[in-house]
């Protein structure tokens, strides 16, 4: 075992891949034109980010004419919303109500901008609050621990003074985790950026103790200086954390070879108002409720993770991602199901619709990338009706190649077309990997309003879920006139069933609050939509307060109550987070 007192971040790792054109002697050497190299973003710390938006202040996204164009012939003409300075919204902020004792200490901040910038997630009503430039309520300090000591005391304090308390990892939820509400009681949030650092590294055991506040660049830049790798990829992973993972239960890109965060978290520490609870990592255990499981998916409202201990891995040999075409859904969807059931060694397996594909085509391509592409296709037999399926192998170089030939032998028997196309846009995919939210400010600027939802069901109940969740939302702005573009893709599989993930586009209406009740319709029509109890309310994104009218009817009274009994348990007062999880 190493103890690490000290650690240099990597902040970024760029790496350079070539390309093959032409493509089978094709007009596909137009997509040679398109930067493939891989880049890792930089952990990003919360000054850098957008006040307003998503992620670094130096990234952009473009988005081709063509696919705003696309977009634009679904839902209509759009106009853009205005946006409020930070000035203006700073000179909004109240002042503060933590008592001189809590203000005092060195942890905590009660700086309008720290506060401001602590106030919001990246849900879309967030979206709103943060162009339209009303917040409603800001958190009255934020406290910046560096230790499980100071979330102790900060608890203890939070006790004493009767405060509200909001845990914060990376400003990610698009749930509404992290909003503060109106109330009585000073409300202090609790960011766990300073508790960054991997702590301990167990070789043997390959066991990696986190600070939970961890970013998921600074937490691969740690492990992989030590050849080791965590492999927990969600979309948000340039700036959500560790902590948050764990208690919004995440899943990553990867988790079909990877696995969902709970199979990598192993145990830790978690403060809770009655005390310290220790979760012990033990590999398997017979002796009663599992308590890490009891305690994941408790979304801040039993206490606050400080340390955490994952299981992590050896860097792979080879890590590869391609892309293949197929003639439909079915074929597609039947590829998935029986490559995971047959248990071949992928790490990723993606499916998009038809829409999606088409979208996501005009989107990442020029209009003379997207005519080549689809020219290739159709003369290989893929009309309208095509799917895009993504698929990434990582394990040595002869494990792989073992996946690689079985998962070829099944899209051949399902018609699916790949060639060197597969690789070169399976480098597109992989460089864009985390850059798909920076669109949603690109089309903000548009007039394009953007959100998603997800969900996980049954393999037999696929088609039919897909076909109700986009009905819902297609249809949820009837009674204004107005088109709701959707698509789907199914994002992670399993034997049993897989998760869907759907996107859709409407039009900003006049003002904020006019748009806002657009989204509350939509968000109503797709929600109602899972509520069936044959599909779950969320398969990654989490309750948050969004989706807490809809819990029920996947967990029941009973289930309720019970969850509702364990959190009380460790937080009698309700001050840790409330409303969020269980009203």
């Amino acid at each position: 075992m190493s103890k690490i007192k000290s650690f240099m971040r990597k902040t970024s790792k760029t790496a350079s891949i070539s390309t093959t054109s032409p493509i089978d002697n094709t007009s596909l050497d137009t997509l040679s034109k398109i930067d493939t190299s891989v880049t890792t973003p930089a952990n990003t710390p919360i000054e850098q980010t957008r006040w307003n938006g998503w992620g670094n202040v130096s990234i952009n996204k473009k988005v081709s004419p063509h696919g705003a164009k696309l977009i634009k012939s679904h839902i209509g003409k759009t106009k853009k919303l205005s946006s409020v300075s930070l000035q203006k919204v700073l000179k909004t902020v109240p002042k503060s109500r933590l008592p001189a004792a809590m203000i005092e200490l060195d942890t905590v901040s009660v700086d309008n901008e720290v506060r401001l910038r602590h106030a919001r997630g990246q849900s879309f009503p967030d979206w709103i609050a943060m162009h339209g430039g009303d917040f409603k309520v800001f958190p009255d300090g934020v406290a910046h621990p560096q230790s499980t000591a100071d979330v102790e005391t900060l608890l203890k304090l939070a006790s004493e003074y009767d405060l509200i308390v909001i845990p914060f990892g990376g400003g990610t939820s698009v749930a509404g985790h992290i909003n503060p509400q109106k109330g009585s009681r000073p409300i202090l949030t609790i960011a766990m950026s300073r508790m960054d650092q991997l702590i301990d590294l167990d070789i043997e055991s390959q066991i990696a103790t986190f600070g939970a506040g961890t970013q998921g660049p600074a937490v691969e830049a740690q492990l992989n200086a030590h050849g080791y790798r965590l492999g927990h990829y969600p979309q948000s992973w340039e700036l959500s954390t560790l902590g948050g993972w764990i208690a919004a239960r995440s899943s990553g890109q990867q988790s079909l070879g990877y696995g969902r965060i709970e199979q990598m978290f192993a145990g830790g520490t978690l403060v809770t108002p009655q005390g310290v609870l220790n979760i012990a990592d033990i590999p398997a255990s017979a002796a009663g409720p599992d308590l890490r499981e009891m305690m994941m998916g408790t979304e801040g409202r039993a206490g606050i993770f400080t340390e955490v201990k994952m299981r992590v891995q050896s860097q792979p040999e080879e890590e590869l991602f391609k892309v293949v075409f197929l003639p439909n859904w079915e074929a597609g969807k039947e590829v998935l199901r029986q490559a995971v059931q047959k248990n071949i060694r992928l790490s990723m397996l993606r499916l998009s619709n038809a829409v999606e594909t088409d979208a996501h085509l005009h989107l990442g391509t020029t209009p003379s990338q997207f005519l080549a592409i689809n020219t290739y296709l159709k003369a290989r037999g893929l009309g309208s009706q095509k799917v895009m399926l993504t698929y990434g192998l990582s394990g040595d170089k002869a494990q792989n190649a073992l996946a690689l030939t079985q998962f070829k032998n099944l899209l051949k028997q399902h018609g699916g077309i790949s060639g060197k196309l597969a690789n070169l846009m399976g480098k597109i995919w992989s460089h864009g990997r985390f850059k798909f939210p920076y669109l949603r400010g690109t089309l903000w600027e548009k007039g394009i309003m953007v959100d998603t939802f997800e969900t996980a069901t049954n393999w037999h109940n696929i088609d039919e879920q897909m076909q109700q969740m986009q009905a819902a939302v297609q249809t949820a702005l009837a009674d204004e006139g107005e088109a709701v573009m959707a698509f789907t893709h199914i994002s992670h599989v399993y034997k049993q069933g897989a998760s869907l993930y759907t996107t859709y586009f409407f039009r900003a209406a006049r003002d904020h609050t006019s748009t806002l009740s657009r989204w509350q319709k939509i968000k109503h029509a797709a929600s109602s939509s899972l509520a069936n109890g044959k599909a779950t309310i969320s398969h990654q994104h989490g309750v948050g307060r969004d989706h807490v009218p809809y819990l029920t009817a996947e967990k029941g009274k009973l289930g309720i109550q019970v969850t509702r009994d364990m959190l009380k348990s460790l937080d009698p007062e309700q001050r840790m987070n409330p409303g969020v999880l269980i009203e």
